[in-house]
């Protein structure tokens, strides 16, 4: 899923039908807006199958339309949602894709599998029940909802604690559980948010302003990282850092290196930042 989505090629090409062309019939047709309701939490329910395509591209159509009737005919099994590059070239740059059409299939907000190019519709047929098999009695399905969910006490307590904003006694029972289960994921997460969020909310706005004329220093770099990661400035947080990772080498690589990879932990290994941060990261070390 590395490189990003070349789009000259197709804006050069004679087009062969109108470019505003209807997206391919079973999916729903992604925005900037609708990404995350649409992929990345529908996901957690069924295995969401992603097609970036164009309709000046043939061979786009010709997989959204098998895709398409894919969808319609298992009823619900999986989610088919299409981007479509020329309307939307950010969201299709979020998955890194380096042509189309490029189809990549996600559960519980991860990517699975991905192809490019052509499928002949038994060899997509194949690859979507492979998928299912794969995530079969791992998603929610799309549940009946009002089933009250059970929740043990020690993790209700510290859901509790970290409601009220209570940090430390929070990260005390989250630490609790995860000694006692060291794969429980979301104690996992709850610790490294709270420990984020106890350094972050003792920086001040003006560390990006320090950072900004002083590149060179690492702690004024994470100050302004934990700064703009508050404000939702996820993508400059990350660019910074891997700007800083360009820029230095042995162990103060290492270290700039490490805490970028704590913040891409905070996030949902399929958000889009964080998959375009990882791929920037590793084109700076290589």
């Amino acid at each position: 899923m590395a490189g990003a989505v070349d789009l000259s090629a197709l804006k050069q090409r004679p087009s062969t039908g109108d470019s505003e062309s209807s997206a391919p019939a079973g999916g729903v047709e992604v925005t900037e807006a609708n990404l995350e309701a649409e992929v990345l939490v529908r996901s957690n329910q069924v295995p969401v199958v992603v097609l970036l395509w164009s309709p000046r591209s043939d061979a786009s159509v010709q997989v959204g339309d098998a895709l398409g009737q894919l969808a319609t005919a298992d009823g619900g099994k999986w989610a088919l949602a299409t981007v479509n590059v020329d309307v939307v070239p950010r969201v299709a740059q979020m998955f890194g894709v380096q042509a189309i059409p490029t189809v990549v299939a996600l559960a519980a907000g991860q990517p699975l599998s991905s192809f490019q190019g052509m499928q002949p519709p038994e060899q997509l047929r194949r690859w979507i029940d492979s998928l299912l098999n794969a995530v079969a009695g791992k998603l929610s399905g799309g549940a009946e909802e009002g089933e009250p969910e059970e929740v043990d006490p020690e993790l209700a307590q510290a859901r509790s604690h970290l409601d009220a904003g209570d940090f430390d006694a929070a990260r005390t029972a989250y630490q609790a559980i995860l000694d006692a289960n060291p794969g429980h994921a979301e104690a996992k997460g709850a610790v490294r948010q709270i420990d984020f969020l106890q350094r972050a909310t003792t920086r001040t706005p003006d560390a990006i302003a320090a950072a900004d004329a002083d590149r060179g220093d690492i702690e004024l770099a994470f100050a302004a990282a934990d700064v703009e990661v508050l404000q939702q400035n996820i993508a400059a947080a990350f660019d910074r850092l891997i700007d800083l990772v360009k820029r230095t080498s042995g162990d103060d690589r290492t270290t700039v290196r490490t805490r970028l990879i704590e913040l891409f932990d905070l996030f949902d290994p399929a958000d889009p930042e964080v998959i375009a941060g990882r791929r920037k990261l590793a084109n700076a070390l290589y």
